[in-house]
């Protein structure tokens, strides 16, 4: 049996295929390129109630640091927000000096995120502390909330996607709990905080048998008492 010879259009195709092989991963290249990167808003607190203290100043304590742990390992640096940097602008943002004497300290206690086995486990903790002008401690308030967040792609990026989440989601639970613990324990030191809520408006009393408003008024009833008879006419002049 004669061997099969290619022929010309039998070699073609490959060499076909082959010429465009550099085109499609060209194509494939750029797409991947074109793929925006994760958009990483800053968080901003700007826009929540400011909470206005009866003091001179207010200071940050920012000094935390991460330390050593049995469970798990540290990942706040994989982080596009740091939980300790979004705790700071919250006091920044949102504590301000409203008097003439004494001080306060906001220190941030915990700002960890932890990879523990299959999630990221977040703690943040900070306490406001109030002083009179010399020095002595006269209010304290504090407060915490914890978070954790399954891992489904252990990719850099969907990392940086899973703790930006979560501290989000943190710093929205700590927003509220903090104002909470604030109006709870040092209502004496934040400015309008022994205010009453106003009272409600009166009802407004209607009397349901009246017309509705913008109705003319009925007319006058007419009296109906008959009136009095027109004078008699003179009698007429005797004939002369």
């Amino acid at each position: 049996m004669p061997a099969l010879i290619p022929t010309r259009q039998t070699q073609a195709i490959p060499r076909r295929a082959a010429m465009l092989l550099p085109w499609f991963a060209a194509a494939l290249l750029a797409a991947c390129a074109d793929t925006p990167p994760p958009d990483f808003q800053p968080l901003d607190f700007g826009y929540l109630t400011k909470l206005r203290l009866t003091v001179a100043a207010i200071e940050v304590d920012d000094s935390w640091t991460p330390k050593p742990v049995a469970d798990g390992i540290h990942v706040e640096a994989l982080a596009p927000v740091q939980p300790i940097d979004a705790l700071r602008k919250m006091a920044q943002q949102r504590l301000i000096p409203a008097g003439i004497d004494g001080h306060a300290v906001f220190v941030i206690d915990d700002a960890s995120l932890l990879r523990s086995g299959g999630r990221f486990v977040g703690n943040l903790q900070v306490h406001l502390d109030i002083s009179s002008g010399d020095g002595t401690k006269t209010g304290y308030a504090e407060a915490r909330v914890s978070r954790t967040r399954t891992i489904v792609d252990d990719s850099a990026d969907a990392t940086r996607v899973a703790l930006y989440e979560l501290v989000k989601q943190m710093m929205a639970d700590m927003n509220v709990e903090f104002e909470f613990q604030i109006r709870r324990s040092l209502r004496d030191y934040l400015q309008g905080g022994t205010e009453t809520a106003p009272p409600p408006a009166p009802v407004q009393q209607q009397d349901l048998n009246a017309a509705p408003a913008g109705t003319p008024p009925p007319p006058a009833p007419q009296d109906l008492t008959p009136s009095a008879a027109p004078p008699a006419a003179p009698p007429p002049p005797p004939p002369q």
